[in-house]
């Protein structure tokens, strides 16, 4: 049996990475790879998975949990506020306006109550996903339109939340409803207040313990996320909510950034699995109730919805440009509808072919969309010309209002601390980013922004804003770190200067090759800077005591910086 499940993985597999092989170089999404690979390794083709398979189920399972868990820990209610309530109301009436007329559509189309229902609500969800990752391949995230659309998405991750919470309490018996839901709300509350207390002062002390080794953090955050989800379930909610709520936990601590890019590989692997699962859910009779209106709500989510959030966008302000380049960012449906229909059918709500709609919608409206964000600008600049028709463009231009720094800074300690020093001392912009735990916590205590990664992490990398940047100094000692940093920084910022730091030149020309502007060597420093003392300043006992004491100043500044150790 267990030779079996391991050959059917592999087969599945080898057909995903074929297929996505081939949408790479359509310059597609990988969902849509993933779904494919599901339709023929199900039993319209091979039959290598059958959905009665428990196994291929529980890894989808793992994929869901994994997934909601990155949702939760991307929630970041910081931004949402940052953005202000234009995003808060952009993104409650885009779902409003969306969920209406998409019910309308459905019962147009002769379908009942609660799957137009389900299906209205599933398409108003952008993919998150796949928006954020074109996004910033295209260095868009920071843009107006950009933050925008990012907060937007948070919005959406919020009320999908609130849904969630709500099928979860809307599927009780009904024999003393009252009685249990009074029951399941104070459950509800009695687990949020102790995960409140437990992220506020129990997480903080444990993480700048656990962050000192990257794989306890691993491990650590994995049982995290399915211990939560599992008392969460105990309680008698989902674990799809449990999942979440493990995730918003960890969101607001300062190590979020290198949770999240330690965590997305293993969801990767399992959200290949929940898509291959997906798409093996399809049957030929589904496929042909189904394509009818898989098509028409296709069109509906690539013209309506970028429509909807135009007018929305305008509404509150926003330019013309900014709203529709946003608008037709939007016109794609989310992993998380797959999750809200799977949900229907667990709850024994839907019945019918709403999964194969959904999922034509999806290959449909995922690969139409990526095309239109990636050349968004050119689309742009065609349809400018009709909406001048409607007169002049009298709002504002908004000015981005991204966090940039002229300087980033890769580790604190020995070299970097005076070096920040300096940066402060002339007003320069900066930012420290360091991967230890208690360099980050005195930055923080100092008011210096700082971010916590590993400067190996490509991933990590991709979060910071190094595209801005004039300058990044490097004080790190390790030169494979610094290759794969200096090899980021040049596909991002061709511009930026680069000083890097050796104790070593084995590794010196390697650097260069990368595109290292200068290299920091710490003893030829040294040794360079009391040459200049021995020339330029007489040998004398007062010479060598004036500069003990400087170095004695320097080690207290050191001491009061929170640096005090060598």
């Amino acid at each position: 049996m267990l030779d079996n499940i391991f050959l059917q993985i592999s087969v599945v597999l080898g057909i995903t990475v074929s297929i996505a092989f081939i949408m790479r170089l359509l310059r597609q999404p990988l969902i849509v790879a993933y779904i494919i690979a599901g339709l023929i390794a199900g039993p319209l083709f091979l039959n290598i998975v059958d959905g009665g398979e428990s196994f291929f189920d529980t890894f989808a399972k793992f994929g869901i949990v994994l997934l909601l868990f990155i949702v939760g820990l991307s929630l970041n209610f910081d931004y949402i506020k940052k953005m202000g309530k234009l995003v808060l109301i952009g993104g409650i009436w885009q779902f409003l306006f969306t969920a209406f007329f998409g019910f309308i559509i459905m019962l147009f189309l002769g379908f009942s109550f609660l799957p137009s229902i389900f299906i209205a609500i599933a398409v108003t969800f952008s993919s998150t996903i796949i928006v954020i990752k074109i996004l910033a391949d295209k260095r868009d995230l920071e843009t107006v339109y950009g933050r925008y659309i990012v907060g937007v998405l948070l919005v959406q991750d919020v009320l999908a939340v609130v849904i969630m919470i709500f099928l979860n309490t809307s599927s009780l018996n009904s024999n003393g409803w009252y009685t249990t839901m009074l029951l399941t709300c104070g459950k509800g509350v009695l687990l949020g207040v102790g995960v409140f207390l437990l992220a506020k002062y129990l997480l903080p002390v444990l993480m700048d313990r656990i962050a000192r080794s990257g794989e306890l953090l691993f491990i650590f955050t994995i049982a995290w996320c399915f211990g939560i989800a599992s008392v969460v379930y105990w309680a008698g909610f989902s674990i799809e909510i449990g999942a979440i709520i493990a995730g918003i936990s960890l969101g607001a601590s300062i190590y979020q950034p290198e949770i999240s890019s330690r965590i997305r590989p293993l969801r990767d692997f399992f959200i290949v699995l929940f898509f291959v699962v997906l798409g093996s859910e399809l049957q030929l009779g589904d496929i042909h109730s189904a394509i009818v209106p898989g098509l028409i709500l296709s069109v509906f989510v690539l013209i309506a919805d970028p429509i909807i959030l135009y007018f929305v966008m305008r509404h509150t302000g926003y330019t013309r440009r900014s709203a529709f380049l946003a608008g037709i960012t939007a016109a794609q449906v989310s992993e998380f509808g797959f999750i809200l229909i799977f949900k229907g059918q667990e709850l024994g709500y839907l019945r019918g072919p709403e999964l194969a709609i959904l999922t034509i919608v999806a290959l449909v409206t995922i690969v139409i969309s990526s095309y239109l964000i990636t050349y968004n600008e050119q689309l742009y600049q065609k349809v400018l010309p009709f909406l001048m028709k409607f007169g002049k463009d009298t709002a504002q231009k908004e000015a981005n209002e991204a966090e940039t720094f002229s300087v980033l800074v890769f580790g604190y300690h020995r070299i970097g601390w005076k070096v920040c020093e300096a940066l402060a001392e002339k007003k320069i912009s900066f930012a420290v980013v360091d991967y230890n735990p208690d360099s980050i916590l005195k930055l923080k205590h100092r008011g210096i922004p700082a971010f916590f990664g590993d400067a190996a992490d490509v991933e990590f990398l991709e979060s910071l804003p190094l595209d801005s940047a004039k300058m990044v100094i490097s004080t790190i000692p390790e030169s494979d770190d610094q290759k794969t940093m200096i090899q980021h920084i040049r596909k991002t910022n061709k511009k930026c200067i680069v000083i890097a730091n050796l104790y070593h030149n084995t590794h010196l020309d390697d650097l260069y090759e990368e595109g290292a502007d200068y290299i920091m060597m710490p003893h030829l420093l040294g040794g360079q800077w009391i040459s200049e003392i021995l020339k330029e300043h007489p040998w004398t006992q007062k010479t060598f005591k004036d500069l003990r004491r400087e170095q004695r100043e320097e080690m207290k500044l050191r001491f009061t910086t929170g640096i005090d150790e060598i």
